[in-house]
């Protein structure tokens, strides 16, 4: 099988790093390109740290992204003009952003996902099962907790678990986001969902939806243990999206629940 050419950017974040580790112990990959947004003086594994220019990613097939929105969307840019494929980590997009990201995706095949955790993406799936399942005496709210340097809350993970949510109700999204607390020790249901993130220590990531009808609560949760679990399903996601047509697409899809 022959091997595929990988660019990973973000390559000095918690991530960036964490991928490097995996690619060594997965034979499927050569890792190829590392990239930052900022010129950096310094090698990884003998290959040198470069800035995201069209040059860069040249020598890649695909480009796994774990970095901030703009410069995800200038990855975007770059790898739009390249053909090349790309998976997205990044979290914390605005709705503009989702848009331009789908637009992106009419040139070249992106699987985004908010976790790349198997497990997480099972969670949501059961997510959605019960939201469809409970009727309307229930309210939801979602709560997580992540380790103090992560910038962005709510996390995209307890985003997507919201659109589970949605999704089994058969409603829009956006119009279901409630209020968003940060390190609150309670918060309460509502008619909307409501988001709890709590910032502390170096927490890899836990994440929990409740549902209650006031008689009773139901409750669906995660807990990441290592950060492997998130590179390795990076990892699967770009041995899947290799040989997929121009598209966006999700985790969901990589796993086929309906």
């Amino acid at each position: 099988m022959e091997k595929i050419n990988l660019a990973i950017s973000g390559c000095l974040g918690r991530m960036g790093q964490q991928l490097i580790k995996s690619t060594k112990s997965d034979k499927s990959f050569k890792l190829v390109t590392l990239t930052e947004n900022k010129t950096i003086n310094k090698k990884i594994n003998g290959i040198k740290i470069d800035i995201n220019t069209e040059q860069t990613f040249k020598r890649s097939d695909l480009i796994i992204d774990f970095t901030v929105p703009n410069c995800t969307l200038d990855i975007l840019k770059i790898a739009s003009k390249l053909k090349k494929r790309v998976v997205i980590g990044t979290t914390g997009f605005t709705r503009k952003e989702e848009a331009l990201i789908k637009k992106f995706s009419k040139k070249i095949p992106i699987l985004k996902a908010g976790n790349m955790s198997l497990g997480v993406n099972l969670l949501m799936y059961l997510t959605e099962i019960a939201s469809k399942t409970l009727n309307d005496e229930y309210l939801s709210k979602v709560f997580e907790i992540h380790h103090k340097h992560k910038k962005d809350y709510p996390s995209g993970t307890a985003l997507m678990l919201g659109k589970g949510i949605a999704e089994g109700k058969s409603k829009d999204f956006n119009n279901l986001i409630g209020k968003k607390f940060l390190n609150k020790k309670y918060f309460p249901y509502g008619k909307k969902i409501n988001f709890n993130s709590i910032r502390k220590g170096e927490i890899i990531g836990e994440h929990e939806v409740m549902f209650s009808s006031g008689k009773e609560i139901i409750r669906l949760n995660h807990e990441a243990f290592d950060r492997a679990l998130y590179s390795d399903g990076a990892l699967i996601a770009a041995k899947w999206l290799i040989n997929k047509k121009p598209g966006l697409y999700s985790m969901r899809d990589l796993l086929n629940f309906r």
